[in-house]
């Protein structure tokens, strides 16, 4: 791909010097964040530190956002947790190593020694003296829809996790509190469910080929120009991995010589792409924009390492909703520094597409800002439409380009006509055009239960992570035992729930993360907060040390805000 053909795909010019005069917006970390667009008026409430948007014009509503400090005493447990599981992991290896203790992994042969290694030797030792501790808490089999409740299959181990045996039981009606089925779409009754099996009568589960050969059916192009309608754009392209459509369709963007600047906490899908492009990539800080337009003006300045010659692209590659950290990207500032600096935006909308906006249009509709504005807007289908897969959307000539030069549509099959048909059918009826409420109650309640949960959990004095407005809800556990405990006790409950810890997030940050989903009733809700609680005092959870609000005082003005 050319210089000159990839300016003209992504309909913009060669990236040169800001103009003379213009003030870059700073960002930093203070004790809490929340904005409005007026002559800004501020109150700040005590918790922890969270990026403050000092350019509030270019926001129209509030946006608050918690990332409370994790306290000294128990950053210093935790690591003390982790050094102590440490010991007795090498005191363990030990012990395999002279056959005293059966070692189940595996491990490079002797005959090998001298050959690159296969297998990472502290992954290797995280793996199977600290994750296998606690991995029963994933990969539990379901045996039914995962909807707002689900099924599962009992199974315990008599090896210590590392093999698995069903008992025949089946635990029913478990509360779904870790599903990504924010809209509810995720089931096997109503229209959806009736559509695509009418779609599999006519058309058949599988395609058996890709879209250039003879996988392109009628089904596909009416899935993309509704997707583009959706969206707002001129063109969309639809592919059967949500994964891939990162990981193989940035490197048909961009090349040697070209720039591409990443948030710290991108998906792997996006690491991975940008990887595999060659680009050189450089990190800014999450949602940080002074850190974005530092690295945007020394990229502008310095240009390329050795030659200095101007960088053929500069691509910005953030994400809608975080799904680790349940923040938001600040999209109207990352506009506007792509703006001044002429670089490119690639949007994943990933977890708010269909979850944010008074439409379900995503981040941009959430913020009331123009598609156009957004180069390249990437999603998937597998989180709000209850489907799988992934869509690119632009302008028509991106989408051109990208269906002769992707490895995703080049070589990969086509999605299967009933998922296509899942994902027309829900994406109608969030827009309305099913001729019903549906799409825009479940919009409402999704809405509401977002702002009930998170509400209820800082109450009850959990540290939780977040946007105010994002149904991805993470609570913070820190401690490696807890990890373990919490999902265990959870589902003693009858309620599912995610944990996640290192290296998944920071070795002291490991957390549970809730999804909140419109299919949940407030009965539901309540059930599992009452759960949370109970299981928070068991496992002394709650942490937090955020003080009641305080009454209002009014609004300071932005200057006051800086100066404090």
């Amino acid at each position: 791909m050319t210089e000159s053909s990839a300016n003209k795909l992504l309909n913009g010019d060669a990236c040169h010097r800001t103009s003379n005069g213009k003030k870059s917006g700073k960002n930093g970390f203070v004790k809490n964040h929340c904005l409005f667009q007026q002559p800004q008026k501020y109150r700040r409430p005590r918790e922890k530190n969270q990026n403050v948007v000092r350019n509030s014009s270019l926001y129209n509503k509030p946006f608050s956002e918690s990332f409370e400090e994790t306290p000294l005493l128990v950053a210093v447990l935790t690591y003390m947790g982790y050094g102590i599981l440490t010991i007795f992991g090498y005191l363990r290896d030990f012990l395999r190593h002279w056959n005293i203790e059966k070692c189940h992994v595996a491990r490079e042969r002797e005959e090998q020694k001298d050959f690159v290694p296969l297998y990472q030797d502290f992954e290797n030792f995280y793996t199977r003296n600290l994750y296998m501790r606690i991995r029963d808490n994933w990969n539990r089999p379901i045996c039914s829809v995962p909807g707002a409740k689900m099924d599962l299959v009992d199974r315990v181990s008599h090896d210590y996790n590392w093999t698995f045996q069903h008992t025949g039981k089946i635990v029913k009606d478990v509360i779904n509190m870790g599903s990504y089925n924010y809209l509810g779409f995720a089931e096997n009754t109503g229209a959806c469910a009736d559509a695509a099996v009418d779609a599999t009568q006519k058309y058949g589960v599988g395609v058996g080929s890709t879209r250039y050969e003879m996988g392109n059916l009628d089904i596909h192009e009416d899935m993309e120009q509704l997707v583009a309608r959706f969206l707002g754009v001129e063109s969309s392209m639809a592919f059967g991995m949500g994964f891939a459509t990162n990981s193989m369709n940035i490197p048909a963007l961009t090349g040697k010589g070209c720039l591409i600047l990443s948030d710290e906490l991108n998906h792997a899908s996006l690491v991975l792409g940008a990887r595999l492009s060659g680009s050189t990539i450089r990190v800014f800080k999450h949602n940080n924009m002074q850190s974005l337009e530092k690295l945007l003006r020394d990229a502008i300045v310095h240009g390329q390492p050795r030659t200095h010659r101007p960088w053929k692209k500069i691509l910005i590659v953030v994400e809608g909703i975080y799904s680790m950290e349940g923040s938001i990207v600040r999209l109207p500032e990352v506009i506007a520094l792509k703006k001044r600096y002429k670089a490119y935006l690639y949007l994943d909308e990933a977890h708010s597409i269909g979850a944010l906006g008074p439409n379900g249009r995503g981040v941009v509709d959430y913020f009331g800002l123009d598609p156009n504005d957004v180069d390249i807007m990437m999603g998937t289908f597998t989180k709000s439409f209850g489907a799988a897969g992934g869509y690119i959307g632009g302008k028509k000539e991106l989408i051109d380009y990208l269906r002769s030069h992707s490895h995703s549509a080049l070589y990969a099959t086509s999605t299967s006509p009933p998922v296509a048909q899942q994902i027309i059918t829900s994406m109608k009826s969030i827009m309305g055009e099913d001729g019903t409420t549906l799409g825009a109650d479940r919009l409402r309640q999704l809405s509401e239960n977002t702002t009930y949960f998170r509400r209820k959990l800082r109450d009850m004095g959990f540290i939780i992570y977040g946007n105010d407005d994002s149904p991805v809800v993470p609570m913070m556990l820190y401690m490696p035992a807890k990890i373990g405990a919490f999902g265990r006790e959870m589902l003693k409950r009858n309620i599912g729930t995610v944990v996640v810890g290192f290296p998944a997030t920071p070795i002291i940050e490991s957390r549970a993360r809730f999804c909140v989903s419109a299919a949940h009733t407030r009965e539901m809700l309540d059930t599992a907060l009452e759960a949370i609680s109970e299981v928070g005092d068991l496992l002394q959870l709650k942490y937090s040390r955020r003080e009641p609000p305080l009454p209002s005082l009014g609004w300071m003005s932005e200057e006051s805000l800086l100066q404090d």
